[in-house]
């Protein structure tokens, strides 16, 4: 076989190609940055610490459809989000230790009202939380009880 066969002519491109790709967040094949419930698998951000909670998803003017962004907080609580300097609307999704959904605010709007902006609590003590798109929960047919998997790259918090 020579170096010109089609075999391994296309070997190099492939290798970049699959390099490139696992170092992308949301490519399929890599990274471990996800999370999936009821079936779907959303590549996230984490937000895990007061800064990065706080800044959330604040000035973005959208998000993929496949996206989302995941909070761990140190304890499970009962916790409250709002959409100060949040330009798309979202559904926050609540979970607790279990990471089992405890709690939903759907289509959540944005808000330029800055500290004027309402929050929106749990109903229950949470320790998770995920931003997705508004109407990803509808979609999804979410209901209380449902367990949120946690891709590899994820530390369950202790």
């Amino acid at each position: 076989m020579n170096a010109f066969s089609p075999s391994l002519r296309f070997r190099p491109a492939l290798l970049l190609l699959l390099l490139c790709c696992a170092s992308l967040p949301g490519c399929a094949s890599g990274g471990g940055l996800w999370v999936e419930i009821a079936g779907t698998r959303y590549a996230v951000e984490v937000a895990n610490d007061d800064a990065e909670r706080a800044r959330g998803l604040m000035f973005r003017d959208e998000m993929p459809a496949d996206h989302g962004m995941l909070f761990i907080h140190e304890s499970e609580a009962m916790q409250a989000y709002w959409m100060k300097n949040t330009r798309i609307a979202l559904d926050i999704l609540y979970f607790d230790d279990e990471r089992r959904l405890v709690s939903q605010q759907r289509d959540v709007p944005p808000c330029s009202l800055g500290n004027g902006c309402p929050p929106y609590p749990s109903s229950a003590p949470a320790r998770y939380v995920l931003e997705l798109n508004a109407g990803e929960a509808a979609r999804l047919g979410l209901r209380d009880g449902m367990e949120m998997v946690f891709g590899p790259d994820i530390q369950k918090a202790d």
